[in-house]
Protein backbone atom coordinates (compact mmCIF):
# COMPACT_ATOMS: atom_id res chain seq x y z
CA UNK A 1 0.00 0.00 0.00
CA UNK A 2 1.21 3.33 -1.13
CA UNK A 3 0.76 6.27 1.17
CA UNK A 4 0.81 10.14 0.39
CA UNK A 5 0.18 13.62 2.34
CA UNK A 6 -2.67 15.46 2.14
CA UNK A 7 -1.66 18.91 3.77
CA UNK A 8 -4.20 21.73 4.90
CA UNK A 9 -1.70 23.80 6.40
CA UNK A 10 -3.61 24.74 9.57
CA UNK A 11 -2.90 27.09 11.49
CA UNK A 12 -1.76 26.05 15.51
CA UNK A 13 -3.80 28.46 18.07
CA UNK A 14 -0.79 30.96 19.30
CA UNK A 15 0.87 30.51 15.95
CA UNK A 16 0.86 32.29 12.84
CA UNK A 17 -0.13 31.84 9.34
CA UNK A 18 3.29 32.52 8.18
CA UNK A 19 4.64 29.64 10.66
CA UNK A 20 1.56 27.26 9.12
CA UNK A 21 3.24 27.68 5.71
CA UNK A 22 6.96 27.09 6.73
CA UNK A 23 5.90 24.18 8.83
CA UNK A 24 4.16 22.69 5.40
CA UNK A 25 7.83 23.08 3.95
CA UNK A 26 8.96 21.28 6.30
CA UNK A 27 6.63 18.34 6.10
CA UNK A 28 6.64 18.58 2.57
CA UNK A 29 10.98 17.46 3.06
CA UNK A 30 10.06 14.69 5.78
CA UNK A 31 7.38 13.03 3.64
CA UNK A 32 10.15 12.84 1.22
CA UNK A 33 12.49 11.70 3.65
CA UNK A 34 9.97 9.29 4.53
CA UNK A 35 9.08 7.38 1.40
CA UNK A 36 5.66 8.95 1.01
CA UNK A 37 4.33 8.75 -2.65
CA UNK A 38 2.97 12.50 -2.52
CA UNK A 39 2.29 15.57 -0.72
CA UNK A 40 -0.42 17.95 -1.64
CA UNK A 41 -1.48 21.15 -0.46
CA UNK A 42 -5.21 22.40 -0.01
CA UNK A 43 -6.43 25.47 -0.98
CA UNK A 44 -8.76 27.20 1.40
CA UNK A 45 -10.13 30.71 1.35
CA UNK A 46 -11.10 33.10 4.29
CA UNK A 47 -10.62 30.50 7.04
CA UNK A 48 -8.02 31.34 10.09
CA UNK A 49 -7.82 28.26 10.78
CA UNK A 50 -5.70 27.53 7.56
CA UNK A 51 -3.00 29.08 5.66
CA UNK A 52 -3.09 28.02 2.38
CA UNK A 53 -5.35 30.16 -0.11
CA UNK A 54 -2.69 29.63 -3.08
CA UNK A 55 -1.58 25.83 -3.19
CA UNK A 56 0.57 26.34 -6.39
CA UNK A 57 3.15 28.41 -4.24
CA UNK A 58 3.03 25.85 -1.96
CA UNK A 59 3.60 22.96 -4.35
CA UNK A 60 6.23 25.51 -6.15
CA UNK A 61 8.24 25.68 -2.56
CA UNK A 62 7.56 21.92 -1.77
CA UNK A 63 9.19 20.94 -5.39
CA UNK A 64 12.19 23.01 -4.63
CA UNK A 65 12.78 21.43 -1.53
CA UNK A 66 12.32 17.83 -2.37
CA UNK A 67 14.07 15.66 -4.35
CA UNK A 68 11.89 12.51 -5.33
CA UNK A 69 8.17 13.25 -4.01
CA UNK A 70 5.50 14.25 -6.65
CA UNK A 71 3.82 17.12 -5.28
CA UNK A 72 0.50 18.76 -5.94
CA UNK A 73 -2.47 20.55 -5.61
CA UNK A 74 -5.47 18.69 -3.48
CA UNK A 75 -6.67 20.76 -5.01
CA UNK A 76 -7.09 23.78 -6.67
CA UNK A 77 -10.92 24.71 -6.94
CA UNK A 78 -11.35 25.30 -10.41
CA UNK A 79 -14.57 26.94 -10.59
CA UNK A 80 -12.64 29.90 -9.36
CA UNK A 81 -10.14 30.48 -12.24
CA UNK A 82 -9.51 30.64 -15.94
CA UNK A 83 -8.53 27.31 -17.28
CA UNK A 84 -6.01 28.53 -19.21
CA UNK A 85 -3.84 29.85 -16.25
CA UNK A 86 -4.30 27.02 -14.27
CA UNK A 87 -2.73 25.07 -17.50
CA UNK A 88 0.03 27.66 -17.79
CA UNK A 89 0.53 27.87 -14.08
CA UNK A 90 1.11 24.14 -13.62
CA UNK A 91 2.86 23.58 -16.78
CA UNK A 92 5.56 25.78 -15.73
CA UNK A 93 5.79 23.62 -12.88
CA UNK A 94 6.29 20.55 -15.02
CA UNK A 95 8.87 21.99 -16.64
CA UNK A 96 10.84 22.61 -13.70
CA UNK A 97 9.80 19.56 -11.38
CA UNK A 98 8.94 17.11 -14.63
CA UNK A 99 7.56 14.16 -14.07
CA UNK A 100 6.48 15.00 -10.31
CA UNK A 101 3.90 17.42 -10.66
CA UNK A 102 0.24 16.83 -9.76
CA UNK A 103 -2.52 18.48 -10.70
CA UNK A 104 -5.74 17.65 -8.28
CA UNK A 105 -8.70 19.52 -8.87
CA UNK A 106 -11.87 20.21 -6.85
CA UNK A 107 -15.03 21.44 -7.85
CA UNK A 108 -16.52 22.68 -4.35
CA UNK A 109 -17.08 26.39 -4.42
CA UNK A 110 -18.86 28.76 -1.71
CA UNK A 111 -20.95 31.56 -1.63
CA UNK A 112 -21.89 32.50 1.78
CA UNK A 113 -18.06 34.56 2.86
CA UNK A 114 -17.80 38.12 1.48
CA UNK A 115 -14.18 37.29 0.27
CA UNK A 116 -15.77 34.57 -2.61
CA UNK A 117 -17.68 37.22 -5.04
CA UNK A 118 -14.25 39.03 -5.79
CA UNK A 119 -12.52 35.90 -5.84
CA UNK A 120 -15.08 34.79 -9.00
CA UNK A 121 -16.18 38.32 -10.05
CA UNK A 122 -13.11 37.93 -13.46
CA UNK A 123 -13.87 34.31 -13.92
CA UNK A 124 -15.72 32.76 -17.12
CA UNK A 125 -19.20 31.83 -16.99
CA UNK A 126 -18.73 27.97 -17.91
CA UNK A 127 -19.63 25.34 -15.72
CA UNK A 128 -17.30 23.16 -13.70
CA UNK A 129 -17.28 20.24 -17.02
CA UNK A 130 -16.61 22.70 -19.39
CA UNK A 131 -13.97 24.20 -17.50
CA UNK A 132 -12.30 20.99 -17.26
CA UNK A 133 -12.48 20.34 -21.49
CA UNK A 134 -10.80 23.47 -21.46
CA UNK A 135 -8.50 23.06 -19.06
CA UNK A 136 -7.08 19.32 -20.16
CA UNK A 137 -7.38 21.25 -23.84
CA UNK A 138 -4.74 23.30 -22.29
CA UNK A 139 -2.66 20.87 -20.49
CA UNK A 140 -1.86 18.30 -23.38
CA UNK A 141 -1.54 18.22 -27.41
CA UNK A 142 -3.45 14.97 -27.13
CA UNK A 143 -6.85 17.44 -26.26
CA UNK A 144 -6.25 21.09 -27.74
CA UNK A 145 -9.09 22.25 -29.26
CA UNK A 146 -8.06 25.45 -29.30
CA UNK A 147 -5.31 25.79 -32.04
CA UNK A 148 -4.91 29.35 -32.19
CA UNK A 149 -4.12 29.31 -28.21
CA UNK A 150 -0.22 28.96 -27.93
CA UNK A 151 0.17 27.70 -24.27
CA UNK A 152 3.59 28.09 -22.59
CA UNK A 153 5.70 26.46 -21.56
CA UNK A 154 5.25 23.79 -24.33
CA UNK A 155 7.48 21.61 -23.50
CA UNK A 156 6.26 17.41 -23.53
CA UNK A 157 4.48 16.13 -21.24
CA UNK A 158 2.63 18.18 -18.59
CA UNK A 159 1.14 17.42 -14.51
CA UNK A 160 -0.77 14.58 -14.17
CA UNK A 161 -4.74 15.32 -13.61
CA UNK A 162 -6.87 14.70 -10.62
CA UNK A 163 -10.02 14.90 -9.82
CA UNK A 164 -10.97 15.29 -5.95
CA UNK A 165 -14.67 14.76 -4.84
CA UNK A 166 -16.47 13.68 -1.83
CA UNK A 167 -19.49 11.85 -3.54
CA UNK A 168 -20.72 9.31 -5.89
CA UNK A 169 -21.84 12.23 -8.35
CA UNK A 170 -18.09 13.41 -8.65
CA UNK A 171 -16.50 9.71 -8.42
CA UNK A 172 -19.37 9.13 -11.49
CA UNK A 173 -18.06 12.22 -13.39
CA UNK A 174 -13.78 10.77 -13.05
CA UNK A 175 -14.56 7.57 -14.13
CA UNK A 176 -16.26 8.77 -17.19
CA UNK A 177 -13.73 11.23 -18.28
CA UNK A 178 -11.07 8.80 -17.39
CA UNK A 179 -9.64 10.95 -14.74
CA UNK A 180 -8.13 8.61 -11.69
CA UNK A 181 -10.13 10.28 -8.59
CA UNK A 182 -9.15 11.14 -4.83
CA UNK A 183 -12.20 10.87 -2.72
CA UNK A 184 -12.21 12.47 0.57
CA UNK A 185 -13.60 9.59 3.11
CA UNK A 186 -12.84 12.38 5.81
CA UNK A 187 -15.31 14.56 5.04
CA UNK A 188 -18.30 12.13 3.70
CA UNK A 189 -17.09 8.52 5.06
CA UNK A 190 -21.11 7.33 4.78
CA UNK A 191 -21.19 7.74 0.97
CA UNK A 192 -17.07 6.25 0.32
CA UNK A 193 -18.81 2.67 -0.45
CA UNK A 194 -21.07 3.66 -3.31
CA UNK A 195 -19.17 6.38 -4.67
CA UNK A 196 -16.11 4.21 -4.97
CA UNK A 197 -17.83 1.10 -6.21
CA UNK A 198 -19.48 3.53 -9.01
CA UNK A 199 -15.97 4.69 -10.10
CA UNK A 200 -14.84 1.13 -10.45
CA UNK A 201 -17.84 0.39 -12.45
CA UNK A 202 -17.49 2.54 -15.07
CA UNK A 203 -13.55 2.49 -15.33
CA UNK A 204 -12.27 -0.88 -13.58
CA UNK A 205 -8.60 0.31 -14.83
CA UNK A 206 -8.95 3.86 -12.94
CA UNK A 207 -6.47 4.65 -10.22
CA UNK A 208 -8.49 5.41 -6.71
CA UNK A 209 -6.75 7.53 -3.60
CA UNK A 210 -8.43 7.11 -0.52
CA UNK A 211 -7.96 10.03 1.88
CA UNK A 212 -8.17 9.65 5.40
CA UNK A 213 -7.57 11.01 8.80
CA UNK A 214 -5.36 9.48 10.91
CA UNK A 215 -3.78 10.05 13.81
CA UNK A 216 -0.61 7.92 14.98
CA UNK A 217 1.15 7.45 18.18
CA UNK A 218 3.11 5.11 20.15
CA UNK A 219 0.30 4.30 22.44
CA UNK A 220 -3.22 4.56 22.23
CA UNK A 221 -3.10 7.11 24.54
CA UNK A 222 -0.67 9.23 23.02
CA UNK A 223 -2.69 8.88 19.83
CA UNK A 224 -5.97 10.07 21.46
CA UNK A 225 -3.89 13.04 22.74
CA UNK A 226 -3.09 14.28 19.65
CA UNK A 227 -5.80 13.98 18.10
CA UNK A 228 -8.06 15.90 20.90
CA UNK A 229 -7.43 19.36 19.05
CA UNK A 230 -8.68 18.10 16.22
CA UNK A 231 -11.59 16.96 18.18
CA UNK A 232 -12.62 20.13 19.79
CA UNK A 233 -11.57 21.89 16.21
CA UNK A 234 -14.38 19.88 14.70
CA UNK A 235 -16.76 20.51 17.39
CA UNK A 236 -16.22 24.50 17.28
CA UNK A 237 -16.58 24.38 13.36
CA UNK A 238 -20.30 22.48 13.86
CA UNK A 239 -21.30 25.68 15.80
CA UNK A 240 -19.71 27.97 12.76
CA UNK A 241 -16.65 28.97 14.60
CA UNK A 242 -13.91 29.14 12.48
CA UNK A 243 -10.44 29.64 14.54
CA UNK A 244 -7.14 28.07 14.48
CA UNK A 245 -6.63 24.95 15.72
CA UNK A 246 -6.67 23.53 19.45
CA UNK A 247 -4.01 22.15 21.16
CA UNK A 248 -4.83 18.80 23.24
CA UNK A 249 -4.68 21.40 26.93
CA UNK A 250 -7.12 23.34 25.08
CA UNK A 251 -9.19 20.60 24.25
CA UNK A 252 -9.44 18.96 27.82
CA UNK A 253 -9.86 22.26 29.27
CA UNK A 254 -12.97 23.15 27.29
CA UNK A 255 -14.29 19.34 26.74
CA UNK A 256 -13.34 17.67 29.66
CA UNK A 257 -10.97 14.69 30.14
CA UNK A 258 -13.36 12.11 28.91
CA UNK A 259 -14.94 14.20 25.78
CA UNK A 260 -11.58 15.22 24.08
CA UNK A 261 -9.98 12.12 24.57
CA UNK A 262 -12.40 9.84 23.56
CA UNK A 263 -12.93 9.82 20.12
CA UNK A 264 -16.32 9.08 19.39
CA UNK A 265 -18.40 7.19 16.86
CA UNK A 266 -18.45 9.97 14.08
CA UNK A 267 -14.57 10.43 14.95
CA UNK A 268 -14.13 6.82 14.21
CA UNK A 269 -16.10 6.66 11.05
CA UNK A 270 -13.75 9.66 9.50
CA UNK A 271 -10.21 9.34 11.20
CA UNK A 272 -8.26 6.36 12.28
CA UNK A 273 -6.36 6.97 15.68
CA UNK A 274 -4.38 4.70 17.43
CA UNK A 275 -1.21 3.17 17.53
CA UNK A 276 1.28 2.17 14.45
CA UNK A 277 0.03 -1.49 14.49
CA UNK A 278 -3.64 -0.39 14.98
CA UNK A 279 -3.75 2.17 12.36
CA UNK A 280 -1.62 -0.27 10.02
CA UNK A 281 -4.12 -2.44 10.07
CA UNK A 282 -7.53 -0.34 9.89
CA UNK A 283 -5.91 1.66 7.12
CA UNK A 284 -5.33 -1.59 4.75
CA UNK A 285 -8.63 -3.60 5.75
CA UNK A 286 -10.63 -0.33 4.51
CA UNK A 287 -8.34 0.47 1.58
CA UNK A 288 -8.69 -3.07 0.51
CA UNK A 289 -12.95 -2.92 1.49
CA UNK A 290 -13.25 -0.14 -1.28
CA UNK A 291 -10.30 -0.94 -3.86
CA UNK A 292 -8.37 2.32 -3.15
CA UNK A 293 -4.97 1.93 -4.76
CA UNK A 294 -3.21 4.51 -2.28
CA UNK A 295 -4.34 6.50 0.66
CA UNK A 296 -3.35 9.90 1.40
CA UNK A 297 -3.31 11.09 5.02
CA UNK A 298 -4.36 14.09 6.41
CA UNK A 299 -2.81 14.91 10.67
CA UNK A 300 -4.08 17.88 11.83
CA UNK A 301 -2.26 18.29 15.07
CA UNK A 302 -1.31 20.99 16.73
CA UNK A 303 2.46 20.89 17.73
CA UNK A 304 4.51 20.39 14.35
CA UNK A 305 6.97 18.26 15.65
CA UNK A 306 4.46 15.53 17.02
CA UNK A 307 3.00 15.93 13.52
CA UNK A 308 5.73 14.80 11.89
CA UNK A 309 6.42 11.95 14.39
CA UNK A 310 3.04 10.64 14.22
CA UNK A 311 3.93 10.68 10.06
CA UNK A 312 6.86 9.15 10.81
CA UNK A 313 5.34 6.09 12.84
CA UNK A 314 2.92 5.63 10.50
CA UNK A 315 5.57 5.70 7.28
CA UNK A 316 7.89 3.12 9.62
CA UNK A 317 4.38 0.73 10.26
CA UNK A 318 4.17 0.33 6.50
CA UNK A 319 8.25 0.20 5.45
CA UNK A 320 7.84 3.46 3.15
CA UNK A 321 11.61 3.97 3.20
CA UNK A 322 12.71 0.51 2.81
CA UNK A 323 10.30 0.39 -0.36
CA UNK A 324 10.99 3.64 -2.14
CA UNK A 325 14.93 2.88 -1.38
CA UNK A 326 14.20 -0.73 -3.41
CA UNK A 327 12.19 1.22 -6.03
Amino acid sequence: MELSILDQSPIPDGSSAARALTDSIDLARAADRLGYRRYWAAEHHAARSHAGPAPEIVVAAAAAATTRIRVGSGGVLLPYYSPLKVAETFRVLHALYPDRIDLGLGRAIRAEAPEFEPLRRDASRLDFAEKLAELRAFLSPDHWEHPEVHVMPDDPGGPEVWLLGSSARSAEAAARLGLPYAYAHFLAPDQTKEALARYRQINPDGRIVLGLGVYCGETDAEARWLYAGQRLFRQRMSRGEVRPLPSPEQAVAELGEAGALDPGPDSEERYVVGTPGLVHERITALATEVGADEVTVLSSIHDHEERVRSYALLAEAFDLRIRASAA
